[in-house]
């Protein structure tokens, strides 16, 4: 095992750094030039079909089959004019990752002639095994029938392989009996849920709007390892993280990899990644190195919500793709090092309306600030009702080590606002008496016409907050890095839609039962709303005790693992929330519930059986054969005559040695024991909870004992890639 180590350190000296061509100077001249959009539509279709097809993205209308036939012509005939071959089905899963399956444009004819063929019918609608994919009990393994259908909102596209080119096209994925198995149509019907629910309120403001489209923008966090490094490193393939490796000399307590020069190979890497990303219509626009040795970040401009979500899928495939032409693997679990910075998607969210306006964005006029604090207040509102089920949506095996840990927030689920707004906010609240003056004035006793034009940078920015206002947007960090971010959004959407909803009725009740003005009604639903939620705002650090200690003295929930979270799915508030709004049925959120909870078992499960193996069949030999070496030096120099004075320390070193292989083997056994009890449970909550109290709390004690062993044995016998080889050998 120490000879692979060596091994792929001798392949990482050997490395170049690749040359990278651009296929112009200008991202412009290339840019989306593997997407099927509106340019490519427009080429390829008539021009009535293509205003019909506009028609129906823009409206979210179903196409209807002739049109459906007209477009299938058109996207084969682009796609194959790149050099496609085959088509494919492009959908999400509830794995967490993307699913295709490929089939060729080419057919035969009845009287067994070829030709390439692509109908509307195939088009619109495929038929994958849904039985081999996680339902949550929703489908049997005997009843394999399911269908993704096309998504017009999202153009499809053409992925580049080794060899051969594919089209692909997003859908959604549903079972045979109609439930959602993805994460995409929970999603689009929490956007339509929103702007359904957004537009009335809009129209307190302004009459003329007549759609509300949520923007997303998506950070992304990442490692790099060198993939022979990688290779070497059997818990890394297997799980994604490093179970063992003591922490080196130097790790990030200089802060000096942060912001610093990119190293020239992973430069490469990133230009060649950004082309790629480009070519597909990602607008990637940001690149750095982040805290972390070995960690870094890219992040793209605004989309549409749900483009974004599928880009940020996409985006993570590509980046696997070329970084393996770089003699790279990233690495995008939320904790792969110990005692560095995790990883996260940090998603800045906010909404936009037809007419222009950023909604979470103050404006020039009391009249349109009094429309921000709206959308604003209402945000924080909802964020404060549904803390628990926003907690919820990020939890995983992998996030719950990263919550609350160096730079990550806590999971305590709160928001930042900044001190001007905040400001505001408590002005509003001590206001007790409603100002009756007419017209624009009646907002000057709120100061609500003192919030500056441009709020971008008015107050510091809270890194250890989970939900944080960042001038024109909020930004949930929250987000683990390997997650799909469909499924927070979700949560977020429709949340949001429905305290809407509600404030809707609230004001017009105001208005229509009680004879109050508009203004003044919208300003007394919002002052109750800051008062109900001010619970959930904190200006502080997330990472203190005090805090701990303070948001349980203000009611809110810390719930630090994942089988716990998700207890908030069976809650029947939640239950109503999602049916009533159309977005998850009871038996789709039950499906959720269990299928999440399995992956936390499985996740657990597989961590426990890798550490076993690396501890039992590599560790404790490899320090059993050094211990033997020790001893053959005591005796020799006992042989010598040389007695305890010159072989006391190294005595001493062979019997802490024993103890810590003592340790891990005991606590490697009785691991195994409590896993299988654990197996033997037949309910699913209960048997995550069993692994995450019985079976998880030894990870840290065998960790612990053979960290200390890494120290002990001499380095040339090691067998496992350490921590300063993985981290700073790019």
């Amino acid at each position: 095992m120490a000879t692979l180590r060596f091994k792929a350190l001798d392949l990482v000296n050997q490395r170049k750094t690749a040359d990278i061509t651009l296929p112009s100077v200008n991202i412009s001249d290339y840019y989306g030039e593997n997407v099927f959009g509106f340019d490519a539509m427009r080429a390829t279709m008539s021009s009535d079909n293509f205003k019909r097809l506009r028609r129906i993205i823009d409206a979210g209308d179903k196409v209807d089959r002739n049109l459906a036939d007209a477009v299938a012509s058109a996207m084969k005939s682009w796609a194959m004019a790149k050099g496609a071959t085959h088509y494919t089905h492009w959908f999400q899963p509830l794995t967490g990752t993307t699913a295709e399956k490929h089939d060729s444009f080419f057919d035969l004819t009845s009287d067994g002639s070829a030709l390439e063929a692509f109908k509307g019918s195939a088009l619109v609608q495929q038929e994958p095994d849904a039985s081999s994919f996680p339902s949550g009990g929703i489908r049997n393994t005997f009843e394999a029938r399911g269908y993704t259908a096309w998504d017009p909102s999202s153009p499809a596209f053409v992925i580049e392989g080794l060899n051969s080119k594919t089209l692909c096209i997003p859908t959604i994925f549903v079972s045979y009996t109609g439930e959602a198995l993805d994460y995409k149509t929970p999603l689009l019907k929490s956007l339509k849920f929103l702007n359904d629910a957004a537009v009335p309120v809009c129209q307190y403001f302004d009459k003329d709007v007549n759609k509300v489209n949520t923007t997303l923008g998506i950070e992304q966090e990442y490692f790099l390892v060198d993939k022979a490094l990688y290779a070497a490193r059997p818990d890394l393939v297997m799980t994604g993280r490093t179970l063992f490796g003591h922490a080196p000399a130097k790790g990030q307590q200089l802060e000096d990899h942060y912001f610093g020069s990119i190293p020239s190979r992973v430069h490469a890497f990133m230009v060649d990644f950004e082309k790629s990303a480009h070519r597909l219509g990602i607008p990637l626009r940001t690149r750095h190195n982040e805290v972390a040795p070995g960690q870094f970040e890219c992040a793209p401009t605004f989309e549409d919500a749900s483009l974004a979500a599928d880009h940020n899928q996409l985006l993570m495939d590509i980046m696997d793709r070329v970084a393996d032409r770089h003699g790279f693997k990233v690495l995008l679990h939320e904790k792969p090092f110990k005692g560095v910075n995790g990883s996260g998607k940090h998603n800045n969210w906010a909404m936009s309306t037809n007419t222009g306006t950023n909604l979470l964005a103050p404006g020039k006029k009391p009249k349109e600030n009094l429309q921000f604090l709206t959308f604003f207040i209402n945000t924080i509102k909802a964020v404060h009702k549904h803390a628990d089920l926003l907690r919820a949506s990020i939890a995983s095996a992998s996030n719950d080590h990263r919550l609350g840990a160096n730079e990550a927030p806590p999971a305590i689920m709160s928001v930042f606002v900044g001190q001007q707004l905040s400001a505001v906010l408590d002005e509003l609240e001590r206001t007790a008496k409603i100002p009756m003056e007419k017209g624009d004035n009646m907002y000057l006793k709120l100061g609500i016409d003192r919030i500056p034009e441009v709020l971008l940078d008015n107050t510091d920015r809270n890194r250890t907050s989970p939900f944080a206002f960042t001038g024109n947007k909020f930004e949930f960090r929250a987000v683990g890095s390997s997650a799909n971010v469909s499924s927070p959004m979700t949560v977020l959407n429709t949340i949001v839609a429905d305290q809407l909803v509600e404030y809707r009725k609230a004001v017009d009740e105001l208005i229509d039962g009680q004879g109050m003005k508009k203004e003044l009604a919208i300003i007394q639903v919002l002052r109750e709303y800051v008062v109900d939620s001010k619970a959930i705002r904190f200006e502080g650090n997330g990472y203190s005790q005090e805090w701990e200690d303070e948001a349980e003295k203000r009611g809110l929930s810390n719930v630090k693992t994942t089988p716990r979270a998700l207890d908030i799915y069976h809650n029947e508030d939640v239950k109503d929330l999602f049916s009533r709004n159309g977005i998850l049925t009871g038996v789709e959120l039950n499906a959720r519930h269990e299928i999440l909870l399995e992956e936390y078992i499985k996740k657990i499960q597989i961590e426990a059986r890798v550490l076993g193996d690396l501890a039992v069949n590599h560790v404790i030999p490899t320090a059993i054969a050094y211990q033997n070496k020790l001893i053959h030096n005591v005796r020799g120099l006992k042989d010598l005559g040389l007695e305890d004075e010159y072989t006391q320390t190294t005595v001493e070193a062979i019997k802490k040695m024993s103890r810590h292989i003592t340790t891990i083997q005991k606590n490697v056994d009785e691991m195994i024991e409590e896993r299988k009890v654990a197996n033997k449970i037949d309910d699913a909550r209960e048997r995550a909870i069993y692994y995450q109290e019985k079976v998880f709390p030894y990870f840290d004690t065998i960790r612990y004992s053979v960290d200390k062993l890494e120290l002990m044995v001499d380095d040339e016998d090691w067998p496992l890639v350490k921590y300063r080889e993985l981290m700073f050998n790019r």
